[in-house]
């Protein structure tokens, strides 16, 4: 009993000691460690980071937003804007948290019209990766790009080649969170929800263009040009399938006692039919969700219509800003409305009577039935695996002669070595091919020319062009630079150089003549003035641009070429964009190619050869030579700076004169004191030129091809001029090695 009594004595001292434990302490977080943690919590995704990005250049007045995604947005999200861009002087305080343009005082969230406002999301970023910003205000006249990590800049702002507006980039998303960055390893899911992200914003915000891919895709999943119809709109990002079924509903209420609000959108009729309800919502311009209003559409559905009880629904409501309350919600995708379910119940009855009015009738769509390129893959998978019909095994395609590239896909991946035998088609288009005509006509507007010599030229771009080069140019793949003026392409078994100047003003030549009087336009930052650039044009002509004995004719030549501008500046608008004010100020240029801009360093020699070469006389001439010069100065020359990769990279070197750098020659001063600046670099000058020629590069890849293979005719003179040059052939390759 002494034993039992001990131990039981001991237990009880034990538990009264874990009584009198004291509790743990309280203490503050580092600084660090909460920015991290409130971080994770704004940018969850990807896609999060996304959708702040694209509301700040929508916040920026954008009228075009590109967004390029590589791995989900893990390893890259760059969304690139021409809205008014960052001032100098705010950049040291730009990814701070809760610095913002947005707002200035708590009552302001009252009336806030704007997207963000918190000061959040851009100092998030930098804690869950590393955030590069490039921008360009109106009437600079170069960029500044800096990098930024943990809120902070990592150096100076640098001086850049830029465009206007912004550009963000993020790498390594997640990079410092182990466990966020496991469970996202799925980047087609992800890149699947930026997509949606995108084609919602590009559906509602009509006058903005978007664009979404993949880095290293040529091709966009999402494409939308700035249009006035909604309508058009669901039709180029859902499809002419979703637009068709669609009607229009509306509903509003003004009563102040209870709900103050107005809606339009587009809701599927009877005859739409899916899986899953696509609720695309916008409340005061944002995109938002709201679970309420979507579950009340869907009851009236089911009730209305039980065989389409899972809709299309696009929304746009608008209510007084001091109605609303947007911060709710961490990343901003719910917001608190007044007088909810009153609004609630007015946008419900009015959709459910929309559909009672329209479940009269049902529309049965029929197409005929086809072999589908499915079908034929399927089928050729079987081709070399079991004998035909009539006993005999198919033939294979010779290793000499096999195909590896796909010139469907301008990435160059391998395809899956199939011999697609394509299926024989009756004499009337294809659903596919009226499909394809469709989106080629939208994406180059071939409108009828009212003058007689504008389809007098048109005619002989058709009748002189030169069918072998056409199929070379429909079907190739590009490969790369191969130098300053050659690409590489690959057609077939074939390889050839392709001379990307001659291309590209041949190119534009021929946009120019089918664009005729439909062009958008680039508007200068400035108005540049006409005898500054004709006087500009002369010197860079003369031989010894020091010498000034001819300054007085030159001044001469300038002020005629002036004077005849000033007096074709009509047409020249009315035509060809062109704009030229009565001051002699050129103001306004064509656009000739969507998403290309010229090199403006070659804007005096346009004018230039505007004043001196074009037949003003004759009509057609006129046009035929104004063209021409259009297509000079928009084709795709080599930047004036010298390449730096290569030899050229001594040009770059301290001690070097402007001039030389510019003609690519080294200077006396710098040969003799080499030895003393050795690797000594003018690492501005340096990095402006490698952005010069790595934006040739991308334009050529990725504007350049895709529009020559849509729009390019190749004339004649191109196969004997030296602009394509066989260089290899693949049966002539095996030959050599058989040899061997």
């Amino acid at each position: 009993m002494d034993d039992e009594s001990a131990v039981i004595i001991q237990e009880e001292e034990e538990a009264l000691s874990l009584q009198r434990k004291e509790p743990p302490r309280i203490h503050r977080l580092e600084e660090s460690v909460v920015n991290r943690i409130a971080a994770g919590e704004v940018i969850q995704r990807p896609i999060s980071a996304v959708k702040e990005l694209v509301e700040n250049s929508l916040d920026a007045g954008s009228t075009s937003i590109s967004v390029v995604v590589k791995d989900g947005g893990l390893k890259l999200i760059q969304v690139s804007d021409d809205g008014h861009g960052i001032r100098y002087e705010d950049l040291p305080i730009l990814c701070e948290r809760h610095t913002t343009s947005k707002l200035s005082a708590f009552e302001d969230l009252q009336t806030i019209k704007s997207m963000g406002f918190r000061g959040e999301a851009l100092a998030s970023m930098t804690y869950v990766g590393h955030v590069t910003v490039t921008t360009i205000t109106e009437g600079q006249l170069h960029g500044y790009r800096v990098s930024y990590r943990d809120g902070v800049m990592e150096h100076q702002p640098r001086p850049c080649a830029a465009v206007k507006g912004t550009q963000i980039m993020i790498e390594n998303l997640f990079y410092n969170m182990a466990a966020r960055r496991k469970t996202l390893q799925n980047s087609a899911d992800d890149y699947s929800k930026i997509v949606d992200v995108i084609s919602r914003f590009s559906i509602h915000h009509t006058k903005v263009s978007f664009s979404c891919r993949k880095h290293s895709a040529a091709r966009a999943d999402v494409h939308s040009v700035a249009t006035c119809s909604r309508l058009d709109a669901i039709r180029s990002v859902y499809g002419v399938a979703v637009a068709r079924d669609l009607m229009e509903v509306a509903a509003s209420d003004d009563d102040p006692s209870g709900s103050i609000f107005k809606m339009d959108g587009y809701i599927s009729n009877s005859n739409y039919s899916a899986k899953k309800t696509v609720m695309v919502l916008f409340i005061n311009d944002r995109l938002v969700e709201c679970s309420a209003l979507k579950r009340a559409i869907e009851v009236v559905y089911a009730a209305t219509l039980p065989k389409a009880s899972k809709p299309f629904i696009y929304m746009s409501i608008v209510l007084p800003p001091e109605h609303v309350d947007v911060n709710v919600h961490p990343t901003k995708k719910e917001v608190s409305l007044l007088n909810q379910e009153s609004i609630i119940e007015n946008i419900q009855t009015a959709v459910e009577l929309m559909l009672r009015n329209s479940n009269t009738s049902k529309t049965f769509h029929t197409q005929t039935v086809c072999p589908s390129t499915a079908g034929s893959l399927g089928s050729s998978r079987n081709t070399q695996l079991s004998p035909s019909k009539d006993g005999s095994r198919s033939q294979k395609v010779p290793v000499n002669k096999l195909v590896r590239t796909d010139s469907l896909d301008p990435s160059g991946r391998l395809h899956a070595y199939l011999q697609v035998k394509p299926p024989r088609q009756p004499e009337g288009k294809t659903d596919l091919t009226t499909v394809r005509s469709a989106v080629r006509q939208r994406r180059n507007p071939k409108e009828s020319a009212d003058l007689t010599s504008i389809q007098e030229l048109l005619n002989d771009i058709d009748g002189n062009c030169h069918s072998g080069l056409l199929e070379v140019v429909r079907h190739c793949t590009y490969i790369g630079m191969a130098d300053d003026v050659f690409a590489l392409l690959q057609h077939n078994t074939r390889l050839y150089l392709a001379n990307v100047v001659n291309l590209s003003k041949e190119l534009m030549y021929q946009q120019v003549l089918r664009r005729f009087a439909h062009f958008n336009a680039i508007q200068l930052s400035e108005p540049a003035p006409l005898p500054e650039l004709l006087m500009l044009a002369l010197k860079e002509e003369d031989l010894d641009p020091e010498c000034s004995e001819n300054d007085d004719l030159k001044e001469k030549i300038a002020e005629m070429n002036t004077e005849l501008l000033k007096q074709k500046a009509e047409m020249l608008a009315e035509y060809f964009c062109i704009h030229i004010d009565q001051q002699g100020n050129l103001s306004k240029l064509p656009i000739i190619l969507d998403q290309y801009t010229p090199d403006m360093d070659h804007v005096p020699e346009f004018v230039l050869c505007l004043g001196n070469d074009v037949d003003w006389e004759d009509e057609k001439n006129c046009f035929q030579t104004v063209s021409a010069a259009l297509g000079n100065f928009y084709a795709m020359h080599p930047p004036l700076l010298p390449n730096p990769s290569g030899d050229s990279l001594q040009c770059y070197k301290k001690g070097t004169k402007h001039d030389d750098i510019k003609n690519g020659r080294n200077s006396p001063n710098k040969l003799e004191n080499d030895a003393v600046m050795k690797d000594e670099y003018d690492n501005e000058l340096l990095s402006e030129a490698e952005t010069a020629w790595a934006q040739r590069e991308w334009t050529i890849q990725h504007v350049l091809f895709p529009s020559m293979r849509l729009f390019l005719k190749p004339p004649n003179s191109m196969a004997t001029n030296g602009t394509f040059v066989q260089v290899a052939s693949l049966e002539k390759l095996y030959k050599i090695f058989e040899r061997c």
